[in-house]
């Protein structure tokens, strides 16, 4: 028997254009002890990334698969086909690269190889929609002789800064490292100013920009909202304000949702016209009568994905505003001066009131992948035994 594990060095997130390092171990784990022990043999070893395509029947027209192969072989074929028996379709792959040929592991002995990768960049980012699904993973194959191809896969995480697949690198391009006191090497400079790139990049386009907004329905003015940016990366709060002190309309609740949309593509949608699918993220509900001034704060889970957009589907972020008003005055309680004994204050048992809602669109973009790291449940390590 073989051990096999893999392990991503830095985690299970990276931008596309980033370096993908994976260390693939192989142990033979019998004691030099023990009787049974003996040397295994592997005939050889291979690595490949591909991202997979699948999609809801019932909503998305599938188009034509590219791969000429198919997605299923035999097992005792020795064709390496990452994809193997999973669902959908392998729309973007690497070339492999083979790891070692003739592997021989005496008992206790282990052997470790290195596999780096860039993250194409003309895929598209990792998404689980409730339609389609975009999911990248790290396969490696190995096989003993006469034996079947196993297959263990590490799925990983990526994501896409518009306007970062323009920038190259010259391949003399001396990169200063983050610390002029460290020696790095030359991929480690180039993939760490890259994520710096990306994160001057985000920042940039996710900075402080004032808008106010008048809240009105058919019977006058409610209050002012106000939000402080429409931009944010993965793992922001946005935060709004409400003001109601100057509204000529009582507004008795309020709740905001923030939710993404995922539309299909006209050309591949199962029925035309087909309501687009929509996920809530965070939600907040206040009552709000005789309330002058309240805010709200909304965080964006780290776990959730940046917009997008492909030729099949596209990914955009909203504030739900839910808003319930009076079509009366509502007077506020009165407690009289110097009043010594308890008072029970009681609201009004029926009230006729009119409802609304307003969408405002935001722009969600990615994050430093080491920070969009640690939102996410899987790990970047995998291992199986052949």
């Amino acid at each position: 028997m073989i051990e096999v594990a893999a392990k991503l060095t830095r985690g299970p997130v990276f931008l596309a254009g980033e370096v993908l390092e994976c260390i693939i171990t192989f142990t033979n784990p019998m004691s030099m002890r023990s009787t049974s022990a003996s040397s295994e043999m592997l005939a050889w070893s291979s690595a490949q990334i591909h991202c997979q395509f699948s999609a809801s029947e019932h909503r998305v027209i599938l188009p034509p698969s590219e791969d000429s192969r198919h997605d299923a072989q035999a097992e005792n074929e020795t064709v390496f086909v990452p994809n193997r028996g999973e669902r959908g379709q392998c729309i973007l792959s690497t070339p492999p690269k083979i790891l070692f040929c003739d592997l021989r592991l005496d008992p206790g002995e282990t052997k470790s190889y290195s596999y780096c990768e860039t993250v194409p960049v003309d895929g598209p980012p990792s998404f689980k929609g409730q339609s389609v699904k975009y999911v990248y993973k790290l396969t490696v194959g190995c096989q003993r002789v006469n034996s079947p191809i196993r297959l263990l896969r590490v799925p990983f995480r990526v994501l896409i800064v518009q306007g970062l697949e323009n920038y190259l690198f010259p391949a003399d391009e001396d990169v200063a490292p983050s610390n002029p006191f460290l020696e790095e090497e030359g991929n480690t400079k180039k993939e760490s100013r890259l994520v710096e790139l990306a994160t001057e990049m985000l920042s940039a386009s996710s900075r402080r920009s004032l808008h106010l907004f008048n809240i009105t329905n058919t019977r006058g003015k409610v209050g002012k909202f106000c939000i402080f940016k429409t931009v944010y990366k993965i793992g922001e709060d946005i935060v709004g304000t409400f003001d109601f002190s100057e509204g000529d309309i009582p507004c008795l609740q309020y709740i905001v949702s923030l939710q993404t949309e995922e539309n299909i593509q006209e050309a591949f949608q199962r029925r035309p016209g087909q309501a687009v699918s929509l996920v809530t993220h965070a939600r907040c509900q206040e009552s709000c009568l005789h309330t002058a001034k309240t805010h709200f704060s909304l965080p964006i889970p780290l776990t959730a994905p940046p917009e997008f957009s492909t030729n099949i589907v596209s990914l955009s972020w909203r504030l739900h505003f839910e808003f319930v008003t009076s079509r009366q005055p509502v007077d506020p309680p009165i407690v009289p001066e110097n009043e010594t004994e308890v008072i029970v204050l009681s609201g009004a048992e029926h009230i006729e009131v009119d409802t609304f809602s307003w969408d405002l669109p935001v722009k969600v973009l990615p994050t430093n992948p080491v920070l969009a790291s640690y939102g996410l449940q899987f790990s970047s390590s995998n291992s199986i035994s052949i």
